[in-house]
């Protein structure tokens, strides 16, 4: 059973993670502009943005593996920096670059990266054996990772973060390029995890997958936190704004200009496919959007009408869709 975005967030007392004014530059450029956001045990934190927004950066500066220009970050209690190596056993990190060993076998890398950890004995040969069970892979424990797909190297990736049993795990785009059975036993995973007790901080910019998982989200863009909260609290940002998604050619940055001047039209975005507008009421204006488009030489082949979302807030805040 997954845990609903909406659903109400664990006691924060005591937090496992606390970002105060967290702040990064390289050069002239502000990677992140102090973020601000705590999380506590068994709750499951969505860091949701385009890439580029500054969520591995920032989870880079959270890991302890990163400098921070500014701001501070407390791990159980405790400031973590680049040199706080004990506060670091706290935190299993898991990046977007899969790290195994390709000629060793799953249980042979778990059990190397058990021993880094601080694991011997009785208790990393119990941890492997969780660890493979829990990541779906003891039928293939013997078997050399090289032979692996790209979304068994994943899971195993994720198991070698939870092998020490950290009260902090860091995931960052964890299903980026696995396939969708591969991404189903992820999230799986994900769920059973915070279900454990376990304090996660999830970054993606799929927004399904914090939907499903996460009790909050902090939306991010530019370096920034823009907005946080339940999914509730997002979507009522929006009020009860319709999505319209509208499948199109031609010019339609135009369009979408052209549209934003209808009265009822609060936002409007070029995508992939076309354009993204939020609107106060669908159903009577789509007759003087299209007339907009016609009038901009714009070709239009599908239209879809959806609730607010999380993709509908975000393009409230930014004027823009996630997945430009």
């Amino acid at each position: 059973m997954n845990t609903p975005l909406n659903a109400p967030a664990p006691d924060p007392s005591p937090l496992v993670l606390q970002v105060e004014d967290l702040r990064k530059s390289y050069g002239e450029i502000q990677a992140v502009k102090g973020i601000t956001f705590e999380i506590a045990p068994g709750e499951n934190y969505g860091l949701l943005g385009p890439n580029g927004a500054g969520k591995t950066t920032t989870i880079q500066m959270i890991a302890g593996v990163l400098e921070a220009d500014g701001g501070r970050v407390t791990v159980c209690g405790g400031e973590l920096t680049t040199t706080t190596t004990s506060l670091k056993s706290h935190i299993g990190w898991v990046p977007q670059e899969v790290a195994l060993y390709d000629r060793l076998t799953a249980r042979e890398n778990l059990a190397f990266f058990g021993r880094m950890q601080g694991l011997s004995g009785k208790r990393l040969a119990r941890r492997v054996d969780e660890v493979l069970q829990l990541t779906g892979l003891s039928d293939r424990a013997g078997d050399k990772t090289i032979k692996f797909s790209g979304g068994m190297r994943r899971r195993l990736n994720i198991g070698i973060g939870l092998l020490h049993e950290p009260d902090l795990l860091i995931l960052d785009e964890p299903t980026v390029g696995v396939d969708v059975q591969s991404r189903a036993s992820i999230l799986d995973q994900v769920a059973e995890m915070t279900r454990q007790g376990m304090a996660v901080l999830y970054t993606t910019h799929y927004i399904e997958e914090v939907e499903r998982l996460c009790n909050r989200v902090g939306i991010i863009d530019h370096g920034e936190l823009i907005a946080e909260g339940t999914r509730t609290e997002l979507v009522r940002m929006v009020g009860e704004r319709d999505r319209v998604l509208i499948t199109a050619e031609g010019d339609l940055t135009g369009g979408a200009g052209r549209i934003e001047q209808l009265d009822g039209v609060h936002q409007a975005g070029v995508t992939n496919e076309g354009l993204e507008l939020l609107v106060d009421d669908a159903t009577p204006l789509l007759p003087r959007i299209f007339e907009a488009l016609a009038g901009s030489g714009i070709s239009v082949s599908g239209v879809r009408v959806e609730e607010p979302d999380l993709e509908a807030v975000f393009l409230h805040l930014t004027g823009r869709a996630l997945r430009d």
